[in-house]
């Protein structure tokens, strides 16, 4: 089973966008460790029910899930139902009241072998559920062929610019989706390619950072 676990409040304690702008310049953001997970769950083909465990820290600031069936392929033999899957992860937040966060980077890891012709793209949609048409989409691609071929261990960055943050709603609670999609495609028809987190010596982690500001 693999793992993917969400350090929302951890980096952001080390990290410079760690504060907000208040009418008198740069203040000190509110202490991250008041963010606190209220409740995790999921959905999707890529995380149907029963493939996925969940578990919150005991301080709530941390929630990791692991996976069974994340995992995607293309190529003979294989359904095109399979070729791409999606799960999204919805986190229920509580968090100081008269500030606002929003998600700055992420990073993810992964395994992929795609013969050449085969092309794994996976996408990472970020939104809150209280303005569910403010989203900001992060892709990273990989062709096949090369090192590729035989398999390789991948990261994904997300480093979200300032122009396309998405705040979580002024009080004292959002809920947070991130909708992570893979998906496969070919120009080689004999050609085969996976994209799964299923190797128990890889892990699919996700590490978030926030940014502040003060409600208005």
């Amino acid at each position: 089973m693999k793992y993917a676990a969400f350090l929302l409040p951890a980096l952001a304690a080390a990290s410079p966008v760690g504060q907000v702008v208040g009418n008198d310049g740069w203040a000190d953001a509110p202490d991250p460790n008041q963010i606190q997970i209220a409740s995790a769950s999921f959905s999707g083909n890529g995380c149907p029910q029963g493939t996925v465990s969940t578990t919150i820290s005991p301080d709530k600031t941390v929630v990791t899930f692991g996976f069974d069936g994340f995992q995607t392929y293309i190529g003979p033999g294989f359904s095109p139902t399979q070729k791409t899957k999606n799960c999204q992860l919805h986190l229920n937040l509580k968090y100081p009241s008269g500030f606002q966060f929003s998600v700055v980077e992420s990073t993810y890891h992964g395994y992929a072998q795609l013969e050449k012709g085969v092309t794994g793209t996976f996408y990472s949609t970020y939104y809150f559920s209280q303005d569910a048409s403010a989203t900001t989409t992060t892709q990273t691609s990989i062709a096949g062929g090369g090192i590729w071929a035989t398999g390789q261990v991948y990261t994904k960055a997300d480093r979200i610019p300032t122009a396309s943050y998405i705040y979580s709603p002024c009080g004292a609670s959002g809920i947070l989706n991130v909708n992570n999609r893979i998906a496969l495609t070919s120009t080689n028809s004999t050609a085969s390619g996976e994209i799964t987190n299923d190797d128990a010596t890889v892990a699919f982690t996700q590490q978030v950072n926030i940014a502040w500001r003060t409600c208005k």
